[in-house]
């Protein structure tokens, strides 16, 4: 049995962009199914007796009269057997409305002004929000962030990996990532900022990398995360989570939180469970 990904959110959040990024991974897409349909699609993952088959499709929903069906849909898929993956697209009210005032489209829930259907829409969409594996907030991202995070989280190979993990590095000046399911503040930390020699640097850099981690509130603090992520790592997984983010944040994302991302991501891969580090702001 392959694998299926739901690909569903807000409209204007990019559920377009990320069908082609599916596309261009070699996945088989299907935009606008019938929801009526979307159970027989386990039946494409399978073995055909012609030795075809479909290992990985992708389902895009979109807005429509039959939006209240998704969720039972999906539950009635995943019940097939069928490796099942949820991505749910949003971003906030102002991003959204500024998105589809520049496309000119109307937007699926006008029946009066453009904030309202938004408003609409966001609230007939939670409880689908809440049956996703993965939420990706688009607010601040471009089209090729959006991209990225996409192929992170889905060109991984096996589709039968139990849990797909991302470490991410960040800056609070430019806010939190809404997205992640763990955030741990590395400010703590002695800041190579203020280092002439190490200010251009970053924390991939072995300079940068040493004054971090060679400091004794570094070590104690790694000392102490990893028994706790070898308690938490496991128990996402008993409970069947398909997606886990850890995010660090120091004040400019370029240094003290890019490293200690790096090695965390490290620690998780000793821990056996397969991990992709990314650096959100490590180039502002």
């Amino acid at each position: 049995m392959g694998e299926i990904v739901v690909v569903t959110g807000h409209s204007g959040a990019g559920r377009s962009t990320a069908a082609d990024v599916f596309e261009d991974l070699g996945w088989f897409v299907i935009d606008n199914l019938p929801l009526a349909l979307m159970p027989r699609m386990a039946e494409l993952t399978a073995a055909t007796t012609s030795g075809a088959q479909y290992e990985r499709i992708v389902l895009v929903v979109g807005a429509s009269p039959e939006l209240v069906e998704v969720t039972p849909a999906i539950v009635r898929l995943r019940e097939s057997g069928a490796v099942v993956r949820t991505l749910f697209l949003e971003a906030n009210v102002e991003t959204l409305v500024r998105r589809y005032k520049e496309t000119r489209r109307r937007h699926p829930f006008s029946t009066g002004s453009l904030n309202e259907a938004v408003v609409r829409e966001q609230q007939a969409l939670e409880e689908l929000r809440g049956l996703a594996d993965l939420v990706i907030d688009t607010t601040d991202l471009n089209v090729h962030q959006l991209k990225d995070r996409v192929r992170q989280a889905f060109s991984l190979g096996d589709p039968n990996e139990r849990m797909r993990t991302s470490v991410v590095s960040f800056g609070f000046k430019y806010g939190l990532p809404l997205d992640v399911d763990v955030v741990l503040d590395c400010r703590f930390l002695p800041n190579p900022f203020w280092v002439p020699d190490l200010r251009p640097l970053t924390g991939r850099d072995e300079p940068v990398r040493d004054y971090v981690l060679d400091h004794p509130a570094a070590k104690e603090f790694l000392d102490r995360l990893e028994p706790l992520l070898q308690t938490i790592v496991p128990a996402y997984l008993d409970e069947g989570k398909a997606y886990l983010t850890l995010a660090f944040g120091c004040t400019g994302g370029r240094h003290r939180s890019v490293a200690i991302a790096e090695e965390v991501g490290r620690i998780v891969a000793r821990l056996g469970v397969s991990a992709t580090v990314s650096h959100r702001d490590i180039d502002r």
